[in-house]
């Protein structure tokens, strides 16, 4: 992989990490959980997403948005398994 590659997902991650904890009440993770947040939000979007015959786009912005959704279900989740 090379260094550029890297820092974007590691961009793509903070983004979307940040995203995800702005729109489910908490206000963020700090920059290393919003990463790793965000970057397994990425990881659980691309797997599910097509699956579910949902297509966002390419791009770095379909990227983001894929990262978010994917984010903001894992936060759903972990939430519901904490209760």
């Amino acid at each position: 992989m090379a260094l550029e590659a890297l820092i974007i997902w590691l961009i793509i991650g903070a983004i979307a990490g940040w995203l995800a904890g702005q729109i489910i009440k908490g206000g963020g993770f700090g920059l290393v959980g919003n990463i790793v947040l965000g970057i397994i939000g990425a990881v659980v979007a691309g797997w599910l997403l097509p699956r579910l015959g949902l297509y966002i786009g390419g791009g770095i912005l379909g990227d983001i948005i894929n990262a978010t959704i994917g984010a903001l279900l894992i936060i759903f989740l972990l939430r519901l398994v904490a209760r």
